[in-house]
């Protein structure tokens, strides 16, 4: 089977995008994680599938499947790309442009810079809604945050619990560079008090405008940069009163910047997408 595709990145975390418009695609978990391997496919964190809407309420529908082939509810990083190439493939003369995904409706707008500035809801703190199993537990009030113990591997990380669309558990390490992310990252995805696993932010406050982040995707691994990740730990901080309402998020990837005016307010996340190359990969039908 012949798969058009274009290879984008937003910040160094990395996409396939896949036109599912002009193209049939009917593949499945073990097809999506060939196409993401590094080794044996393209290779990417997450791979976007541009649909047509499913209502005249949206311009479009985009799918995420994470490098181990589930789809996930949101993508910040992969929204900007998502937004990018429907723009430059002239499915959309739109500069704001209103997208379905599995995690709610989202919309993208492409500035004059070449920067993408996308609407990503408001956070969700409700922990039945993350969600986050907080039975038994006793949170640590931090101004207007609440930390909670997770037991990993018989240590206690304090972590923040929100859902900007899909989960992450953020906590404040001294130095990012020193955070045992590629340690605790995928326990702390796979704790059971997480039902639905969970994406792991290390955060590292540098001043009120600036923090450094570094985030365990769940079914990715550590990705160079993560805009629902960026979001969660910059809404985390404004709540702990550590951070100003826009502050600059410093990724491995390069930089990302998130503005939210609290309560129920949308997160704005503004950042770059580009466009690697394009190709066309010969996938067999039947993946093992």
């Amino acid at each position: 089977m012949k798969l058009k595709f274009t290879k984008m990145h937003g910040a160094g975390n990395d996409f396939i995008v896949i036109d599912a418009i002009s193209q049939t695609v009917d593949l499945g978990p073990a097809q999506w994680r060939q196409l993401a391997d590094r080794h044996f496919g393209i290779g990417a964190d997450q791979i976007l599938v541009v649909e047509r809407p499913s209502s005249a309420a949206v311009d479009f529908r985009y799918r995420i499947y994470n490098a181990d082939g589930g789809e996930v509810e949101q993508c910040g990083n992969g929204a900007r790309a998502f937004a990018r190439f429907v723009s430059d493939r002239g499915l959309t003369g739109k500069r704001a442009i209103r997208v379905e995904t599995l995690g709610g409706v989202i919309e993208p707008v492409l500035q004059a810079d070449g920067q993408v500035t996308v609407d990503m809801g408001a956070p969700v703190f409700d922990l039945a809604r993350v969600p986050f199993d907080a039975g038994g537990l006793t949170p640590q009030a931090c101004a207007g945050e609440q930390l909670w113990p997770l037991d990993v591997d018989g240590r206690t990380l304090w972590i923040a619990a929100v859902s900007m669309g899909n989960p992450h558990a953020v906590q404040q390490v001294p130095d990012t560079d020193a955070a045992a992310v590629l340690r605790d990252g995928p326990l702390i995805e796979m704790h059971p008090r997480f039902a639905r696993r969970v994406n792991a932010g290390f955060m590292q406050i540098v001043d009120r405008e600036h923090i450094r982040l570094r985030v365990h995707e769940r079914g990715a691994g550590e990705t160079f940069a993560c805009g629902t990740g960026a979001c969660a730990a910059v809404v985390s901080g404004i709540r702990r009163g550590l951070l100003a309402p826009v502050v600059a998020v410093e990724t491995r990837g390069g930089m990302l910047a998130v503005a939210w005016a609290g309560g129920a307010a949308p997160v704005y996340l503004t950042g770059p997408a580009v466009t690697v190359f394009e190709g066309e990969i010969d996938l067999p039908t039947t993946v093992v």
